[in-house]
Parts: C-alpha cells; structure tokens; sequence
C-alpha cells in the first residue's frame, strides 16, 4: 500500500511539474512573440524607401528636424504625434483650423511656400534631416537631394495612395504604432460603411469643386472614392482628368443628379445653387438635396487623414438608416483620438 501511494504521490509530482513547466514555456514562448512583433513595428537604420514618385530614398538616422512642404502631410505628421519635430511648413499654415485647433505652434514656423513657389534656399537652411513634399516639386526634390538632404515625395491622390503614404511616412519616422492605430481606425470605417451601404440603391452624385460650380471631380481624383464609398455613384465618372474638370450647364442637366455636394471651403454656398435659374430643373434642386461638405476643422474632400470622414459624413446624408448621431459619435472619436480636440466645439 505504502509503494503505491508513493507512485500516485511521484505521478501528481510529475504532471504538476510539466503543467508547470508547460505554462512556463508558453509565457516565454509569449514573451518571445511580443517581443519579435515589437521588434517588427521598429524601423532600422540606415533605411531605404520608395516614395510615390517610385524614388529610392536612404535615411540613415531617425530624423529629429522635419521640413513638410504639403498640408496634407503636414496633417499627417500630427495624427502620427510627430508635429514636435517640424521646424518648417507649407506656406498659408494659419489658414487651416485643423493646425489652430490641435498644435497651433505649428502656425509661428518658417514656412518654405508652396507648390507653384517653393523656397528652396529656406527650407535648405532650416537644416532638416528629412523634408516631405507633393510630387509636383519633384524638381525641388532633386536639388534638395543633391544637397545630401533626403526627400520624400508623396501623392495620395486616393484612398490606398493615401495608405501607402501613411506607411512610407511612419517607416521613415519609427512611428509605426501611431500609424497602425490610425489605420484601424480607418479600416473600421471601411467596414462600417460597407455594411451601411450593402443595400443601397447608390443615388447619383455630383461633386461641385470649391472654385466654382462647374468643376467637378472625376474617376481619377480622390474625391470620386468618397462617393463610392459612401454609397453613391459619381455622374462625373466618366471624367478621367486628374484635376477639377469644366462641364456646362448643359452636361450638368443631362446627367440630373440625385444629390448635389459642394466641395469644402467653396467660394459659394447653397442657396446659390438654389437661385440660379439654369438649374432649376435638376432632381436635386428641386428636392432639397443640395449640400455643403463640412470644413470646420479641415476639408474632408482632400486626402488628409480625416478624409475618411468625408465619406462617412456623406454616408449619412445619402443612407437614411444612417443616423446624424452616428455620424458624430465617428467624427468626434476620430478628432479626440488622433489630434486632441473636441469636434463639436468647431461646430
């Protein structure tokens, strides 16, 4: 009897210690996944990059000065927490909400000019260790390069140029964390209006430009993704040009959208789509379907992180099972998360 309980007593020793010894292993093995999946979100230097203009780029540190001659990566590098780092911006900073309201000492820095005027001699003697610019100063980017100052060029003229722009920039920076939350984000939203618009009848849209009525956005521009992906389709889809394009009356009648949506921070509003008596006779006037894109904060018809919001908003103006307070509750979240104000308080 004593033999046996001996065993029993040297069997329960010995499961309790490869029980023990497995739930070690596993922590460890755990321990070594999180370890290798936090190793992968940090970039390595020297390294190499293709920017959007198909450009090998070499980086040989984490860059501490950044010079962001585009304000859409302007807004990028905030949503990213990497504002502290720009010592110079685009030119016009003062004029976007979304800097006055999430880092307005953003506002005070040298600013390098813009596209049509670039100041090259500026932004090489703010000394940066990497400047962001928009394809269009691919020529800057090459001076600049020859300088021994490396350059990005980037060109998110839709949703997924948008993405990779996002992943180019938070490799160069070593700010892949910021950058996965920000893509969650969007992917959600991805989701969410993809189930919000599984039964749509996709109404027809056209999407005025800022600088005048008739200008309107094709297949080609980023603002054709926010009706599509809102549930719309975009009368002006047959356009390919990939700047606003110039239609007539004329065009406009034949297409007689569903809705009407006037580009943020138009030069015009509503109730001159309503009182001009050449469009009187279009669907959309005629039923109240007319409608100005929100701009408070920033344009949600550009490519900047928000953008997605643009669709979101649009969504709910479209999709009538898509409440306002929805729409709100996703603008709100995404402004308190990624740039620290209140939404509501810019209304």
């Amino acid at each position: 009897m004593k033999k046996i309980f001996v065993l029993c007593m040297t069997i329960v020793l010995l499961f309790s210690y490869v029980g023990c010894t497995g739930t070690a292993q596993t922590e460890q093995n755990e321990t070594q996944q999180n370890a290798v999946a936090e190793e992968s979100t940090q970039t390595s230097y020297p390294v190499t990059l293709t920017d959007q203009a198909g450009r090998e780029v070499t980086i040989e540190a984490q860059p501490e000065k950044i010079v962001s001659g585009y304000y859409i990566s302007t807004s990028l590098l905030i949503a990213l927490g990497q504002e502290d780092k720009l010592v110079g911006i685009e030119a016009k900073a003062d004029e976007r909400p979304i800097y006055r309201l999430s880092a307005p000492e953003l506002i005070e820095l040298p600013n390098v000019g813009s596209a049509k005027q670039f100041d090259l001699e500026g932004c090489a003697a703010l000394e940066p260790d990497l400047v962001i610019l928009p394809l269009k100063l691919s020529d800057a980017a090459e001076t600049l390069t020859e300088l021994g100052i490396p350059v990005l060029l980037v060109n998110p003229e839709d949703q997924a140029l948008s993405d990779e722009m996002r992943e180019i920039v938070s490799t160069a920076l070593n700010c892949k964390e910021q950058a996965d939350a920000l893509e969650e984000f969007v992917a959600k939203q991805q989701e969410f209006l993809a189930e919000a618009t599984a039964n749509s009848e996709n109404p027809t849209v056209y999407l005025a430009g800022n600088s005048s009525f008739l200008s309107t956005a094709g297949s080609k521009m980023y603002q054709n993704s926010l009706i599509t992906l809102a549930g719309g389709k975009n009368v002006a889809a047959e356009i390919t040009d990939t700047y606003w394009a110039e239609i007539d009356y004329e065009q406009l009648l034949a297409w007689d959208p569903d809705y009407i949506v006037i580009a943020a921070e138009a030069d015009y509003g509503v109730e001159d789509v309503y009182t001009d008596p050449n469009l009187s006779d279009l669907r959309a006037v005629k039923e109240n379907r007319v409608y100005v894109m929100p701009d408070s904060a920033e344009a949600w018809d550009s490519p900047v992180p928000g953008g997605i919001l643009g669709a979101v908003w649009l969504c709910g103006i479209l999709q009538e099972d898509v409440s306002e307070d929805t729409v709100n509750s996703i603008i709100g979240e995404f402004y308190e998360t990624f740039y620290g104000f209140t939404y509501e308080e810019t209304i």
